[in-house]
């Protein structure tokens, strides 16, 4: 069924107006009609709905709550995905996988083997694009949160935020021991600990990934000595558009409850 956003500021009594550019498409693309049934998220506090359509205007939805539901989509592992800009339409489709697999936000970084260099005045344009496309993902996969795409940011500022999670790993093709298990035993270890003390705090897991031709070792350097973990993915190199989905994949199966 489908799902739509709304915030707090839409939802009154028993009542939820859906505006904006979903208006038309519950109209034109999905043809929905009055008594139709559609799924809504409070995306304040990722609560869903089952609402029936009461009312439909030119540029408002007028839904009726029937219950609550009771949902799930979320991962008790906040996983951050910090990508080197890669060429052509990569990104997008390294976002609408990341948001299918459970991935809490992404931030795009310029790194030295960039082949991607985008002029200012470009960069809100594509955020806003590819914030578009981790919506509909969301939407599509029944996510109770839409994951944010960060502004564009630089590898001294990733650096400095390295602190703020329990676990910062960049997967490099010239690191040849440790490895994704090794560190995810780790975290797993932690995360049992945190369970036991009935803290229940998300682990917060941060994944850096070079664009198409790798990450340079002196950035690989500069994050080591800043406390990530530098890790191999195994005997083959990943194209930059695999890493993600490589590593959201096993941290989900390994860590998720």
């Amino acid at each position: 069924m489908p799902k739509f956003f709304v915030g707090n500021n839409q939802i009154i009594n028993d009542t939820i107006y859906i505006k904006d550019k979903d208006v038309n498409h519950i109209k034109k693309v999905l043809r929905k009609n009055i008594e139709d049934e559609i799924t809504i998220c409070n995306e304040n506090t990722k609560q869903d709905y089952l609402c029936k359509i009461t009312n439909i205007e030119e540029n408002e939805i007028t839904c009726k709550i029937l219950k609550e539901l009771e949902t799930n989509a979320e991962s008790n592992i906040e996983v951050s995905i910090f990508q080197g800009l890669p060429k052509a339409d990569k990104m997008e489709l390294i976002i609408q996988k990341s948001v299918e697999l459970g991935v809490h936000d992404i931030t795009p970084i310029e790194m030295k083997r960039c082949v991607v260099k985008l002029k200012e005045k470009d960069k809100t344009k594509k955020i806003e694009r590819w914030q578009k496309i981790s919506e509909v993902a969301a939407k599509q996969c029944g996510r109770n949160y839409i994951p944010k795409i960060n502004n564009i940011e630089n590898l001294k500022e990733i650096s400095e935020k390295i602190k703020d999670y329990d676990a910062v790993l960049v997967a490099y093709e010239e690191e040849k021991e440790n490895t994704l298990k090794n560190e995810l035993k780790l975290l797993k270890k932690d995360n049992q600990e945190k369970n036991d003390n009935a803290n229940n705090e998300k682990i917060k897991i941060a994944v850096i990934i070079g664009p198409e031709g790798g990450i340079d070792k002196e950035e690989i350097n500069a994050l080591e000595k800043n406390g990530a973990k530098i890790i191999t993915l195994g005997k083959r190199i990943l194209r930059t558009e695999t890493v993600a989905l490589n590593v959201l994949s096993i941290i989900m199966y390994e860590l998720e409850n």
